[in-house]
């Protein structure tokens, strides 16, 4: 099979994960282009950055529409992320492939554990902690700097816990968030990036835009907790995979 196909396929399930689940897709880029697609960790991790803040900026646009966006606290959020982001970035470019491997394949099995876990309540409180948002955001920062992920799954509930965001504009939130620190992030790949496989990565990010405005559809139509835990099982395999292989 070519690679102009495995990495539509590839991009249209995990745009489907996206807009069916509402964060989390994004964490199987990276082992579809290292897995499929024969990029290296770093490589992959960069490319995923591009999908990511290409998915992520769409998104946003929809749910701003929508009035689902709160830019005060989601900037906040992002701004102290964007120094960990760009850090990370640089450092993601410094590790041993396995270690960058061993990495992702934890973060990915949190993914998978958090998405198993109860969702988090709305928030009646309004009061916005800057410590704990600034800690909170620079640890997401970090996390999108180093492996080329959205980190929805830890966003989500961050804005819900930390800054009172109600649960639906969070996800909105979320995705102004991610979108920032994955340019952030992007900024010092400018070497990396030049040397990526832009006829594979242009279809894959393509096909997850047009992929995750299906999977709103999706979600409309079947149960979003089954969806959510099948996709969870499905990550954690994956995570188990990736971990076994960094560490042969």
């Amino acid at each position: 099979m070519s690679s102009l196909v495995l990495a539509l396929a590839a991009g249209a399930l995990i745009g489907l994960a996206l807009g069916g689940l509402g964060g989390g897709g994004s964490v199987l880029a990276v082992p579809a282009l290292i897995y499929l697609l024969g990029f290296t960790p770093v490589s992959a991790t960069t490319a995923g950055l591009v999908i990511v803040a290409l998915t992520s900026a769409t998104a946003l646009s929809a749910h701003a529409r929508d009035g689902h966006v709160r830019w005060g606290a989601g900037l906040l959020f992002a701004a102290a992320g964007i120094g960990p982001a760009m850090l990370g970035s640089a450092l993601a470019a410094q590790l041993p492939a396995g270690a960058l491997q061993a990495a992702f394949a934890m973060v990915a099995a949190v993914a998978a554990v958090r998405m198993l876990r109860p969702g988090p309540e709305d928030s009646d409180t309004r009061r916005i902690r800057p410590g704990h948002a600034a800690a909170a955001g620079a640890g997401l920062g970090a996390v999108t700097g180093v492996l080329g992920v959205g980190g929805g799954f830890l966003a989500v509930p961050a804005l819900v816990a930390v800054l009172g965001v109600r649960m639906r504009e969070a996800v909105g939130t979320s995705l102004l968030v991610i979108t920032v620190n994955s340019l952030a992030a992007l900024a010092l790949r400018g070497g990396t990036a030049d040397r990526l496989d832009w006829g594979v990565v242009g279809p894959f990010a393509g096909a997850a835009v047009l992929g995750a405005w299906d999977g709103r559809r999706l979600a409309a139509k079947a149960q979003p907790k089954t969806l959510q835990r099948a996709f969870a099982l499905a990550l954690l395999a994956v995570a188990a995979f990736m971990f076994g292989d960094a560490v042969v």
